[in-house]
This record gives C-alpha cells, structure tokens and sequence, in this order.
C-alpha cells in the first residue's frame, strides 16, 4: 500500500483515487484484463468468503466461484466478466445477484486501466424502489421555480434513503459551497443558508463526483480494509469504485461535525459539476446499490429539471433584453441623434442590463441616467478604462479594488460594466451597480486550521467548530449575469452599425454639399463680376448726368437715389465676392496674436463708424491657429455688427473675452445693443436674411454666413445668446491645437 503525506503544499494534489483502501462494508476482487487472474483484493475478503486472502492473489477468477450460489445454474464469474466486455458496458448487468454463505450480495463490474473491479456489497433494500422513485420524482418536478424544485428534492431524497439530515449544497463560483435547500429531523440544528469553504471539497474530489454521481461513506468509525497485492509500487486506480476509502481528511472533518454516515449525489448541469444533494446521519448507516441507484436517479431528474428551469429563467431575462435592444435600435432609426434615440424615450440604454446607472460618453458629450458617479469621476474613470482595457467590453463586480479612486462612489458603483463605442474618441457607454453590503454565514471560520506536525511540516487539520461564523462583505456589487453582458455586445453592435450608418450618409451629404459649395462659390463670383460692370456703367452715367446744371431739382434727387441704390449694390456685390472667395481660397494655418489683431480691427472700426461714443473692454485673449485673413474677416464682422446693433442705445458697450474649454478656445463679443428677437434666431446666420427690427441699421445680411463659413472651415463653432432689447453674445471656438 502506498502511503501519501497531505499537507498545506498539496492538499489539492491528494491522490484520492488510489488510496490503497476499501470501506469494509463489502469486498473488492480486481482481476487483470489479460488473463483474468486475481491481480488485487481488499484484506477483508476472507470475512466475506472464508479463505485466506492472500492465497488467492495470482489464481484465475474461477477460484472464487466456488464460494458463491449463483442464482442461474452453471453460470460464473467469468461469464458474467465476459458478458459485459462484449456488450460493452457493464450497466446492463449490475447489479449482479449472489449468495455467500446463506446471505445476499450484489455484484457490480468496473474498468480500472488494466484491471476489472469486482465490488460485492450486501443486498438489503426490502421496498419497492421503482415505485418510490416514480411517486419521488413527481412530487419534486411539481415545482416550478428552482429554489421550489431544490426544496422538493430534499424532502423526496429524505423520504427515500430516511437520512437525519438532507442538503442542496450549491457550488459557487469560487469553489465554495452553500446550503440552497434542506430538510432534517425536527432536533438537528439546520444548515440552511451556511457557506462552506472550497478546501472542504477539494478540486479532485469535485472532479470525482462528476464521475461518480453516488458517494456513500457507510460508517466513519469502521476502520478501512487495505488492498492487497504481489504488484509492487503500482497502486490500483479506484477512480470507478463504489467502495473506495475516503480522505483521512474527510473522515476526521465528519468525525469533527458528529456525522457518522454520509451520502451524496451529484447534481450536473451543461456538464459541469453544479452540486450536490448531500445527506447525513448521526449513526451507521448503508443503503445498498439499488437505493443508490434510485437516489442517483433522482438527481439525474433534477439536474435535467435544474438545467431546463434554470434556462427558462434564463431565457425570460435574454428576452427582455432583447426586447429592449428591439426598442432601441427602432428609435436610432427613427431620431436624429444617437443620444437622444437611447436616453430620452420610455425605454432607455440603462434596462439593456440590471444596472441602477447609465454614463453614455459620445461626441465630447457626457449623458447620464439613473444614479452614478459625479461627471468629473466619470471622465477620469473612463480615461482609465481607453488606458488600461483594450476589450470591447469590460466588467467587475470589485471596482474599489481594481482602481482605487472609485472606493468614494463605492456605494453607488462597486460595479461597472462598459462597452467601448469608439477606443480612438474615447467614446464608451458605463453601467453602474451600486455596493451590494451582504452578510456571509459560514460553518465555522473559513480559514482551514493546521497544526505543527512532528516533521516540522504544517498540516491541514479539519475544522472542529462548525457554528456560524459570519463575514461582512463590502466593496462588492451584485455580480453581472452573462445575460447582461450578452445584451450589451448585442447592443454596442447595434449602436455602432448605426453610427457607421449615419457617419456614411454624413459623408455623401458632405461631398453632396461640397460640391453645391463649389458651384456656389462660381456661380456667386461669376455674377457678382459680371455685374460690377454693368454697375458701374450706370453710376457713371448718372454722375455724368448730375453735372448737367440744367436738370431740375426732381431729376436730380432721382439720379441721386440711382446713385445711393448702386453704391448700396455695389457694397453687395463685394459681399458676396468675400463670402464667394471664404469657399474658394485655401486655408494657410499659423499661430495668430489676437491681443494685436484685435486692436488692430477695432482701431479700423471705431473709425469706419464713428463710434467715437462706444465703449470697448478688450480682456485677456488667447492666441489661436488659423488663416489670419479669414479670422481678421470674422472679428471684423462680428464687431462691426456689436458696434451698429448698438449704436441706439445711450452708452454703448463691446467686451471682447476668450477663455478656454477643454480642447477648444472660446471667443466672446458682447454687446449691449438691440438683441434679436427669438422668432428669428434660427435666421440668423442664414444668407441674406435680417431682422425686422433691424431695417433701418445699413446691412446686406451676409457678414454672419461669412463668419460661419470661416468658422466651418477651421473646423470650429460658432453660436449666440441674446434678449431683445439687452444685447447679443456671439461665440466663435476654435480646436486648442
């Protein structure tokens, strides 16, 4: 027998397939797959069959025939061997009845490598089990949510193997365990709602019970019978044995609970290991193979009924969030902006998860929905995200102990979720889960104990206290469900289709436009030529016509109004050349001193208007890039405009600021003149058009489309504020490059 040291080193690496030992409720004979000799036993085998164990290593299997009453007349062990190898599977002929010395035996056959377990167990059970598990599994599959399913599986699993105590015990996603659903005699203590440690159930043992849907431990205190053997160093694999002995560990971590029999069955969903029906008895007890069987059915039925109710509570939710992602993508077919197409209708961008805040960050926008953080902690948050993930999609239900900053919104997000719309913009959409404070019962300290062994190693020492041991959890949000994170790839697809969408048709119209700009700009530059000649024709003529001392006092004022019309004409006329050569002259960028141009522009004006009475507040202004002409041409205009629209008020005042924003630089000239009435504030910078309030104040309406086009063209804003009769604010920004 090979023995094996556990400590804190390799507690996760025991070899708990070959422990070198059976439970010594019954027998095992292994016999190898070649010859069919008697290559292992477990020690206790004379107990069984009155011969000395050792004596029968090495002999064919036909020697034990001659301790058994077979049923079938003639029939043998290696019959029944063979009968399984050629069928291929030994599930149709166990278990396999027998009689030794008077009293029954079931037999049971499985592969080990290079041998063939045969496992002889006592047969006892005294009751109709197919009936029973047919009434069992009835009676539990009448619930229809999981947690009433789990309840009913406990009572029905009780009902049929009558053990003390009977747990769901769940496995989570770090390894650990809860207790999901219980039923127990009316004096045990109950366990329902405890978490248990993932070293009570190590990663081998778990892998085990994927393999083995049974386990019984028939009574810890019966010492265990070891296996023997002429083969040395090669220990039989008893991954496949029903009676293979238990961890040393387990035993003691039994001992320590008071529980001196123990039962499970496995509970598989998708293939993996979901957990285990686990059931205990404060005194010996063994239930035979077909009770097993029985009750290994009855978790088959129940992890086929978890799978389907837990896929339809699943289900439910992945509708509802493709419900929702339906919705949505209908109004970014309909609205104009994105933005407003996910946050301002009755279904928004926050119900595409389970989150209690929305932070949509979109074309140097920030919109928010529900509670999250405030804006500034949103931005770093995000400039943290576009430098550390490069995932489309990123996710924690521990923000604090990631990124330390969000430990002072922890209680409104300990959980993010986000989706990067566009990595190079910074463009990104962050749902927030705020800090879910819970409360976690375990049985017992969590931390598994150890001892001084006399080697000087510390070894694992199974916990004696089992009574509840909590722990506050913080810093923690609900987790995000995979349903969650499935809808918002499912949205981040639709969102970004539409916005390649719409940034398509921004382009076609944009060339569209840029063509209509360049046929405008030739068509406006070839008639305003063309017509400067004519023009001139006619105020020269009426010049001439002036001179003429014989022409009355009415044909002078008329000639005089030819002449006021054409000047008038002909200053729009080089309106509309400037406005023509805005669209046609290349853009030649370098860094303009505004504190000197503008001085410069308002010594000009002040000049050209006589505005001699006007008051000018020229602050601090920032230099900007840009085609020093083209933005000569747009203060000009704007501060000529501040200069007339004021001119009827008592003491006329300009103010001329700049401040900047963010990646952008603001101009601001103020005035305290006219203002514009609101009817006409979507006119404003339209061609040719002008306030009716305005008629009187000289004008052709074309120094606003002047000033926007330039604006346009250096890639910049340009906007207002005004009240009637309190003055106008117009704003230009341009890129802080």
């Amino acid at each position: 027998m090979i023995k094996f040291s556990v400590d804190l080193t390799n507690c996760d690496k025991e070899p708990i397939h070959i422990p070198g030992k059976v439970q010594s409720h019954g027998f095992l004979i292994a016999v190898d797959k070649i010859d069919l000799s008697i290559s292992y036993l477990s020690g206790n085998t004379e107990v069984f069959i009155k011969a000395v164990a050792s004596n029968l290593l090495g002999k064919p299997l036909s020697a034990i025939n001659a301790f058994l009453d077979q049923p079938t007349p003639g029939f043998n062990l290696e019959d029944l061997l063979r009968l399984g190898i050629i069928r291929k599977s030994f599930d149709a002929i166990s278990p396999h009845p027998v009689i030794i010395d008077n009293n029954q035996y079931y037999i049971t056959i499985a592969d080990s490598v290079n041998n063939w377990l045969l496992e002889f167990e006592p047969a006892t059970l005294q009751y109709d089990i197919q009936s029973m598990i047919g009434r069992s599994a009835a009676e539990m599959l009448q619930g229809k949510s999981v947690n009433s399913l789990l309840k009913g599986a406990a009572a029905e699993v009780k009902k049929l193997i009558n053990f003390d105590r009977v747990m769901i015990y769940k496995f989570l996603d770090d390894g650990h365990g809860e207790v999901v659903a219980e039923e127990l005699n009316e004096d045990l203590e109950p366990f329902f709602g405890l978490h248990y440690p993932a070293s009570d159930i190590p990663k081998q043992a778990r892998e085990l019970y994927k393999l083995n849907l049974t386990r019984l431990i028939a009574d810890v205190n019966k010492e265990d019978s070891p296996i023997l053997t002429f083969l040395e160093d090669k220990p039989l694999d008893l991954t496949n044995s029903g009676l293979r002995a238990v961890s040393p560990i387990h035993i003691q971590y039994l001992k320590n609970m008071g529980v001196s029999s123990s039962f499970s069955i496995s509970l598989i969903s998708h293939g993996e290991l979901w957990g285990l029906i686990a059931c205990h008895n404060y005194s010996p007890k063994f239930i035979d193979y077909k009770a097993r069987e029985g009750a290994k059915l009855i978790g088959q039925i129940l992890s086929s009924a978890l799978e389907y109710r837990q896929d339809e509570e699943d289900s439910q939710i992945v509708e509802q969030f493709k419900d929702i992602a339906t919705i949505l993508s209908e109004h970014l077919n309909k609205d104009k902006y994105l933005i407003d197409a996910i946050t301002s209708h009755k279904k928004t961008i926050l119900e595409v998860t389970k989150a209690c805040g929305v932070a949509i960050l979109f074309e140097n926008n920030l919109k928010t929905i529900g509670d999250v953080p405030g804006d500034d902690d949103i931005l770093v948050l995000a400039e943290w995200l576009k430098q550390t993930n490069h995932e489309s999609i990123y996710f924690t239900h521990r923000l604090s102990e990631i990124y330390s900053p969000a430990s002072k919104y922890k209680s409104i997000a300990s959980g993010i979720l986000s989706c990067t719309i566009s990595k190079e913009l910074g463009e990104m959409i962050i749902w927030f889960k705020p800090e879910l404070i819970s409360t976690v019962k375990w049985a017992g300290n969590p931390d598994k104990p150890t001892t001084l062994a006399e080697n000087g190693l510390l070894s694992l020492s199974p916990r004696k206290s089992f009574e509840a041991w909590s722990e506050v959890v913080n810093n923690t949000s609900e987790k995000w469900l995979s349903e969650e994170i499935a809808s918002v790839l499912r949205v981040r697809e639709i969102i970004i289709t539409d916005v390649n969408k719409k940034a398509n048709e921004i382009r076609l119209l944009n060339e569209k436009l840029q063509s209509a700009y360049e046929e405008l700009d030739t068509f406006s530059y070839t008639i305003s030529h063309d017509l400067r000649t004519p023009l001139t024709s006619v105020k020269t003529y009426a010049e001439l016509m002036l001179r003429n001392k014989s022409l009355d006092d009415s044909a002078k004022n008329m000639l005089s109004r030819i002449l006021t019309g054409a000047e008038k004409m002909n200053f729009l006329i080089k309106e509309i050349l400037n406005l023509a050569r805005v669209g046609r002259l290349d853009i030649t960028f370098e860094t303009v001193n505004m504190q000197s141009l503008l001085k410069e522009i308002t010594t000009e004006v002040w000049a050209a208007f006589k505005a001699d009475k006007s008051e000018l507040i020229l602050g601090q202004v920032s230099d900007i890039k840009g085609d020093k002409t083209m933005i000569a041409q747009v203060f000009t205009n704007l501060i000529s405009n501040a200069i007339k629209y004021s001119s009827m008020v008592e003491k006329p005042e300009i103010k001329i600021s700049s401040y900047i924003d963010g990646r952008e630089i603001v101009y601001a000239v103020k005035d305290n003149g006219m203002g514009i009435d609101n009817r006409y504030y979507d006119r404003v910078f339209e061609l040719f058009k002008r306030m009716d309030n305005v008629k009187e104040i000289e004008g052709t309406g074309v120094g606003l489309a002047i000033v926007k086009r330039v604006v346009e063209r250096h890639n910049g804003r340009v906007w207002f504020e005004s009240k009637l009769n309190e003055g106008s604010t117009f704003y230009v920004a341009f890129k802080n490059i």
